[in-house]
């Protein structure tokens, strides 16, 4: 008789195999790439305000097509992910953003810039939730939380190098340069995927057809398969159903859908309004290019370390609690700002530091929701799941977007308040999650 073989069992209970590992940097390198083209052209704005000569309201449409070519391109990519693979999803959407931000460095208008940011967003918007997803279904349970944070961490990664590059090169090479290089690494390294990176083992047990490919995936990963086993993933029995919006509203996902939605809409909302106007705010307080970008970089830095600090808290006590304590501490941080001084000459070490906080807690609430949406979800529609989610936490930034430079035009404190608002909402939606991850050992 042919042996079956419980693909869940035999992920979930095992060790770390170092080939699983190195699949995990590379889902981890490819935010990276995604995290720095989401932000582009937040870095970008300054620049371009002077080279066309135009007012900063005019990029606020421009932000939110962005955010709209993430909100069609991440469930769009999630379907195709369940369909017909995380992986080649993953790898078209990593070659679409980076044609397409090398592409805008040759446009002369804002019709170039607007198409382009659109396709940009569709590629950025989709590569998120199948990275979440193929993480989670590489990752042993007991360290799947924590991998899919310090696989998220390299969106604020990005972000942060992206600063630092951009604090160096515009001075030098002008926004062309800037998305120059931001355009040619992606697309490189969609080869690279191309050759290296395997489909997930969970989607590979649901097609008979491809269970020749998972016995010799498992047998890399470490494991002893029998000749000719079948599979099956326990874990999922009964939960196999279409991927479809109306799925997850069924009994028993329909509270969870709505309180992650809230509170991705609330807390990407806040955070895309620092990635795309925080360096227009600054330099309309009078602060110099240099010192702008650094103040994104740095609210990226924070959010790296605050990745890594959740990602202990999640596994060791469970996400309700780090993620309710988060999501207020970010809007405490935010209402901090409101006290700290901003002269356009002097030390600026304190809103730095501020600004560094502020980005440790909202990254890693966020990053933390991309895991808690991976866990919710069951297989068959995990990754479509994990994109809705997402989807409307890009509804979020695209209101923000379209709000930014009205919200900078009323002034800085009106800014800080309505990113501690925000994540106040967000805290609401994370209390009204049901099946939140429980502490280690439970």
């Amino acid at each position: 008789m042919r042996q079956t073989v419980d693909v869940a069992a035999l992920l979930d209970g095992a060790s770390w195999s170092t080939y699983q590992k190195l699949l995990i940097v590379l889902a981890a390198i490819a935010v990276i790439f995604d995290g720095f083209d989401i932000q582009i052209l937040g870095f970008a704005i300054p620049s371009l305000i002077r080279e066309w000569h135009v007012d900063r309201a005019d990029f606020g449409p421009v932000l939110a097509t962005g955010l709209a070519g993430m909100a069609l391109g991440g469930p769009l990519a999630g379907y195709c992910g369940d369909r017909f693979g995380r992986r080649t999803a993953l790898i078209v959407c990593v070659a679409v953003f980076g044609l397409a931000t090398i592409s805008t460095a040759f446009v002369h208008g804002f019709v170039g810039l607007t198409v382009l940011r659109l396709v940009t967003g569709m590629g950025t918007g989709g590569a998120l939730p199948n990275v979440s997803v193929l993480t989670a279904e590489f990752a042993p349970l007991r360290w799947r939380p924590a991998t899919v944070k310090v696989t998220l961490v390299c969106v604020p990664l990005g972000g942060m190098l992206g600063g630092l590059l951009a604090a160096r090169a515009l001075p030098r090479f002008g926004w062309r340069g800037l998305y120059g290089i931001g355009g040619i690494l992606p697309l490189l390294f969609a080869v690279v995927l191309l050759v290296v990176l395997p489909e997930s083992p969970r989607f590979l047990a649901r097609l008979p057809a491809l269970w020749p490919r998972l016995t010799r995936l498992l047998t890399r990963m470490g494991h002893t398969i029998p000749a000719g086993a079948a599979f099956e993933d326990r874990a999922e029995s009964g939960r196999e159903v279409r991927a479809s919006v109306r799925t997850l509203f069924r009994p028993g996902l329909a509270r969870d859908t709505t309180g992650l939605w809230l509170a991705f809409f609330f807390c990407l909302g806040s955070i895309y309004l620092v990635f795309g106007w925080l360096p227009a705010m600054l330099t309309a307080q009078g602060l110099d290019l240099a010192t702008a970008s650094s103040g994104l970089a740095f609210y990226n830095l924070g959010g790296v370390l605050g990745v890594l600090v959740w990602a202990v808290l999640v596994t060791m006590l469970g996400s309700r609690g780090p993620l309710l304590s988060g999501a207020l501490a970010c809007a405490g941080s935010a209402l901090a700002l409101l006290v700290v001084p901003m002269q356009a000459h002097g030390d600026h070490g304190l809103l730095i530091a501020c600004l560094g906080i502020n980005g440790l807690l909202a990254n890693a609430v966020q990053t933390s929701m991309y895991a808690l949406a991976a866990h919710v979800y069951p297989t068959s529609v995990r990754a479509t799941g994990v994109a809705y989610a997402a989807t409307l936490g890009r509804a979020g930034g695209l209101l923000s977007s379209l709000l930014g430079a009205a919200i900078i035009q009323a002034g800085a404190r009106t800014y800080w308040y309505t990113l501690a608002i925000a994540m106040v909402c967000a805290f609401a939606g994370l209390a009204w999650v049901r099946s939140h991850y429980r502490r280690l050992g439970n």
